[in-house]
């Protein structure tokens, strides 16, 4: 179902798809295209597409804002996620809040390194915070969508994430991933929770 939905919708979403990198390379200098290492199913490490959001040399800019700033490494530290993230081009939050910059995981999606519906991707060092969960983590391919992504995003905290990825897997099925397919739209429409 994963890899006939997701060339459906690549398709579908050709034309948008064409136009999003074409205006990333026209207005933020560098790839349009940004591929980040992230843990999958069984512990197997792929890169998880997206368009490119970021200034090019993302990591040494948040590097040098977290040496800046007390509080930004605390929100670091505690979300792995900045509200004001000085990284972010101004093509990037447009794409960002519309949740528009994750439409190339279908390809993910298509070569099955990811699912529709699963726990958020993360990179190897953040699936330590995960402790004794990150078996269930492991235990399903990470989605393009999850209970996290409908459950308030970057409003709730670390914990309440991997409670959600947890939940996710010890009930998931083919009823709880159509019930957040259909939540995912109103939610990506109200872009809650996207910074």
């Amino acid at each position: 179902m994963d890899i006939c939905v997701a060339a459906i919708a690549i398709i579908l979403f050709s034309p948008l798809l064409l136009c999003v990198a074409i205006m990333v390379w026209l207005t933020s200098p560098g790839p349009v295209f940004y591929g980040h290492e992230r843990v999958g199913y069984g512990g197997r490490v792929f890169r998880c597409w997206k368009f490119r959001s970021m200034v090019v040399d993302a990591d040494l800019a948040l590097a040098h804002h977290l040496a800046q700033s007390a509080a930004a490494r605390r929100e670091w530290e505690e979300t792995c996620k900045l509200r004001n993230d000085p990284r972010i081009t101004a093509i990037g939050q447009v794409l960002r809040a519309a949740s528009i910059d994750e439409l190339p995981q279908l390809f993910n999606v298509l070569v099955g390194d990811m699912s529709l519906v699963g726990p958020r991707p993360v990179a190897k060092k953040e699936l330590a915070r995960y402790g004794r969960s990150s078996r269930h983590y492991l235990s399903v391919r990470p989605g393009i969508t999850g209970l996290w992504q409908v459950s308030g995003r970057s409003k709730t905290n670390y914990f309440r994430r991997v409670a959600l990825d947890r939940a996710y897997v010890q009930n998931c099925g083919i009823g709880l991933d159509l019930k957040i397919l259909m939540r995912t739209v109103p939610t990506v429409l109200k872009a809650d929770g996207s910074w």
